[in-house]
């Protein structure tokens, strides 16, 4: 805990974005760490609750009073040790994280949660500042080589925990950089791409071998990238005494009504890895801006939100985000703490520009010569769950581009297929999380974890199962295990 009253005595103080009008021009990052003054201040705040509920609530069970307190103590070192304990990538999660630990805070039953995703941002960026951060690779080597497949981070978690146990490990990628989603699905105003980087530099040194431009079997190529060299599962499988399959969902859902074959509807997964490697420099990438358009978009969750993001800054005619789902109460306490609420979530991408609507069907694209101009779409009247439409509520939207952000429906079968892995009813590779054989697959010595088993989630909940199904094979490979779960 940090100080005894100091719930009392002080109150929440929030990280400062960038002005609107000077962020929507770049593409850098725009929230500052807390000063280590205000971290201490609000880490004061953190209660002697008794059970902190804030670690349950977080999937790598965070020491969270541990951490707070310390950094309440300006420890800033012992802090980053701390947090580093049961988290790889503080970095990601400071950043991009939509922080459950915080709507779990027992502070937030009738009061401002403790922040600790500022917190955390905080420390993990002072640590890299003091040169904190450094390899730690085994001091001996096990003769076991282990293939991860999926750069996200899921496979990086599992890639560094494994690699620190002493196994040979190698990271391949169907892209041409490492990063997964991270790297081409999450935009730069978010997370810079140099953040990913350095931690790459840190797990090279700590003997992880990353393979770029390999994709197994049929999976398809994302971000543009045509140049990927097909893999034989059987290569890996015969090569490799485990292969751990940590890739992404990334089966986005589709909206199959009249008029989808217009151009001008894409995946919001096909326009935001653009945007990406058109920071990174590339040359080449295909022209799909929405700078000048009537964008709209069909889904109102974070890869929504991205789109609004990127959307903007393109220079946008108008944004208009539309969500199926009823718009959800504005509450100011937790309403079913210390679970994770349905709640109304107003990112600073929307607080860029947007129109958002809820309840909203789109039922067809209307076109002219081949491209989509508009939409028709109705209001949803919404009761015990089930949705009706409501009588003469159907109106038109002028659209240029419309852009799909409804979520993934599982991961790309081609791959689970290469392997012949048993899968569940969404799709999924099938392995449980706990007792004996967790994280393996029906196929001998080939694991799952992250999205790839478990489906669309949070970079939180990939970072656990990664670590997770680090320990899982090692106690395969080793017959015991020292890492951590």
């Amino acid at each position: 805990m940090g100080k005894v009253t100091g719930f009392l005595e002080f109150a929440r103080v929030d990280e400062t974005y960038e002005a609107v009008e000077a962020r929507r021009k770049h593409y850098r990052e725009f929230i500052p760490r807390l000063t280590n003054e205000q971290a201490g201040v609000q880490g004061a705040r953190c209660m002697d609750c008794g059970i902190p509920f804030c670690m349950s609530g977080c999937p790598v069970n965070n020491i969270i009073p541990d951490f707070n307190d310390l950094v309440f103590r300006q420890d800033w070192k012992s802090a980053i040790e701390t947090l580093h304990s049961t988290n790889n990538f503080p970095e990601f999660t400071g950043r991009i994280c939509p922080a459950p630990c915080e709507e779990a805070c027992v502070l937030r039953i009738n009061d401002a949660a403790v922040g600790i995703k500022s917190i955390e941002h905080a420390i993990i960026d002072r640590a890299w500042e003091e040169g904190w951060v450094a390899a730690k690779p085994a001091p001996h080597k096990s003769g076991k080589k282990v293939a991860v497949v999926g750069s996200g981070p899921a496979g990086l978690a599992c890639a560094q925990q494994l690699a620190r146990a002493g196994h040979a490990v190698v990271l391949f990628e169907k892209n041409d950089r490492i990063g997964g989603l991270l790297r081409y699905g999450i935009p730069d105003f978010k997370l810079e791409k140099r953040v990913i980087d350095r931690r790459l530099e840190q797990m090279a040194a700590e003997g992880v071998e990353f393979k770029v431009n390999h994709v197994i079997g049929e999976a398809p190529l994302g971000a543009g990238n045509g140049a990927a060299a097909k893999v034989d599962s059987r290569e890996l499988l015969s090569g490799f005494d485990a292969v751990v399959l940590a890739g992404g969902a990334e089966a986005p859902r589709d909206l199959p009504i009249p008029g989808r074959q217009l151009q001008g509807i894409e995946f919001a997964m096909d326009f935001l890895p653009l945007q990406n490697r058109r920071v990174a420099g590339d040359s080449g990438v295909p022209e799909l801006w929405a700078s000048g358009k009537h964008v709209v978009i069909i889904g109102g969750g974070d890869t929504g939100s991205d789109c609004v993001g990127t959307s903007n800054r393109h220079g946008a005619a108008s944004v208009t985000q539309f969500e199926l789902l009823p718009m959800p109460p504005d509450a100011d306490r937790n309403p079913v703490w210390p679970y994770w609420p349905v709640r109304l979530r107003t990112s600073s991408s929307h607080e860029e520009g947007v129109q958002r609507d809820w309840s909203i069907a789109t039922k067809e694209f209307v076109g002219e010569n081949g491209r989509v101009r508009a939409l028709r779409a109705v209001r949803l009247e919404w009761k015990d769950g089930k949705m009706s439409e409501v009588s003469g509520s159907e109106f038109r939207m002028p659209a240029d581009l419309v852009l799909l952000a409804m979520g993934f429906v599982s991961p790309v079968q081609s791959i689970l297929d290469a392997f012949g892995v048993q899968k569940d009813a969404r799709g999924n590779a099938k392995a449980t999380t706990d007792g004996a054989g967790c994280y393996a697959t029906s196929v001998p010595k080939v694991f799952a974890a992250g999205d790839m088993r478990r489906g669309q989630s949070l970079v939180v909940w990939a970072i656990r199962e990664g670590r997770q199904c680090a320990r899982a094979v090692d106690e395969f490979l080793m017959g015991h295990s020292e890492l951590p779960r």
